[in-house]
Order: structure tokens, then C-alpha cells, then sequence
């Protein structure tokens, strides 16, 4: 008989976020509750007593909150999904973690019908449900964790001691969220958890000059358009930054 997973439960999270189909839901966030429940396996965590064998609840407090307030879903299925995706992902070199099997996602529009009643998505997956789509790049690869037509949701893993080149966008919005502690942002050193949002025509650049794989959570608005990305040759020394927030 199979063994039954543990489980691990983030309740009571509230984001204002943008979410709905309507013109004054596309314009003005509203708040939302995210519960979630992962399966995976916590005897080596009991047993040996590291973090990294477990899941740092702080962090994916702040990875949940960067996609529900940085996306912009039409749908509360779409942002159940991505949320349902990103926990499935298989783990980084620069964040090691437990693989999560299975995942729980329950999604509510608070005010969404004024207080008469509180719409509430419930969801479960598993890994199977992902076919994650990995794509080679010449500074590392990229995972397509979720993607509508409206935004998409990827995690970038830039090769040890490899740039990614000053490019801007000029067709969409993009803001990213870095999850290794090893990367040079505009060629100055960035800490894990910081987020900035990129404006379109605004150039950025990262270095990784570590001897391991370093990774950034990536949001585009809309989805990642090729043609979009343009490399510029700018000085790193002009490089500038928006205003970081702080995730985790």
C-alpha cells in the first residue's frame, strides 16, 4: 500500500492583486485569500533538522505573493493554476528543496460580489498534471511554469559564470523576482528575494559568477514575446535600478 504523503499548509494569505474579466477589475486590484497545501516527503527534515530538506514557508509566502500581485489573470482558474505550477516545479541548484508531489490551491475573490457571497476555487494537482516546458538559451535555460495569453510566468537559470545581456522590451512588461543569492543585477551584487519591475525600453542585465546554476522568477505582461527581446549596448557602469520590493 502506498504510502500517504505529509502535508504542509500556508493558510489565511491575503494579496491585493489584479484578477477578473471586467474593465474595473483589469484596473484596480481587489484582495484575495490563497490557502495551500503540499504533499512531500518531511522525514529527512525531522530526522537531520535542515531547512533545505524541508520547505521554507517564509519563501514560498513570498514566491505566491510576487505571482498573484505581479500577474494580472483574468480568471481565478488561471491564477490557481500558476500558483498550483510554480509549487510542482522541480527544485533549482541555487534553491534546493524537497520535491513536492501533490499540491492543494484554494483561491477566493473577497469582495467580488459585494459581500453577498465569496467566490472560492479549489484545486488539486500532482505532477503528472505538469508537462514543464524547458527551453535552451545561450546564457542557460528557461521553465515555462504557466502561461496565458494575457502574462506568463517562467523561472530563468543563467550558467555558472555566464551574462545574460543588457536587452530591453519594448512590447511588454516584465518584472522578476531573484531567487538565487548569487547574481550580479546592472553589475552590482542583488540579494535573494528582491523584485523589480522593468519598464518597457528599460535595459538590464544579469551576471552569474558563481559555480552554480542561479535562477530569477520572471513574469511578462503579456507572455514572452521572442521578437521582444532586444539586446542594447549600454555601459554597465549607466546601468540603473527601479525601486526593489522585498518578497522574503
Amino acid at each position: 500500500m502506498k504510502r500517504q504523503l505529509d502535508r504542509l499548509s500556508l493558510r489565511g494569505m491575503r494579496f491585493d492583486c489584479i484578477v477578473g474579466l471586467f474593465d474595473f477589475e483589469r484596473n484596480t486590484p481587489q484582495p484575495v485569500e490563497l490557502a495551500v497545501t503540499l504533499h512531500f516527503d518531511t522525514r529527512e527534515a525531522a530526522h537531520h533538522g535542515k531547512l533545505v530538506q524541508t520547505i521554507d514557508y517564509s519563501r514560498l509566502l513570498g514566491e505566491l505573493r510576487f505571482i498573484l500581485t505581479a500577474t494580472r489573470f483574468r480568471l481565478l482558474e488561471s491564477a490557481a493554476e500558476a500558483v498550483a505550477a510554480w509549487v510542482l516545479a522541480p527544485p533549482s541548484p541555487d534553491v534546493p528543496r524537497p520535491q513536492v508531489e501533490e499540491v492543494d490551491v484554494c483561491l477566493s475573490k473577497l469582495v467580488a460580489l459585494s459581500g453577498a457571497a465569496v467566490p472560492t476555487l479549489e484545486i488539486h494537482r500532482d505532477r503528472s498534471d505538469f508537462l514543464m516546458k524547458v527551453e535552451p538559451k545561450h546564457f542557460g535555460f528557461v521553465d515555462v511554469i504557466f502561461e496565458t495569453k494575457e502574462c506568463g510566468v517562467y523561472r530563468e537559470r543563467v550558467h555558472p559564470r555566464t551574462v545574460l545581456p543588457t536587452h530591453v522590451h519594448q512590447d511588454l512588461d516584465e518584472s522578476e523576482l531573484m531567487l538565487g543569492s548569487g547574481f550580479l543585477l546592472q553589475g552590482k551584487p542583488v540579494d535573494a528575494g528582491l523584485a523589480h519591475t522593468w519598464p518597457r525600453g528599460f535595459p538590464h542585465r544579469y551576471e552569474n559568477p558563481t559555480d552554480i546554476e542561479q535562477s530569477f522568477m520572471c513574469i511578462d505582461r503579456p507572455a514572452f514575446i521572442p521578437t521582444d527581446e532586444v539586446e542594447v549596448d549600454v555601459p554597465v557602469s549607466a546601468l540603473t535600478r527601479p525601486e526593489p520590493v522585498r518578497f522574503f
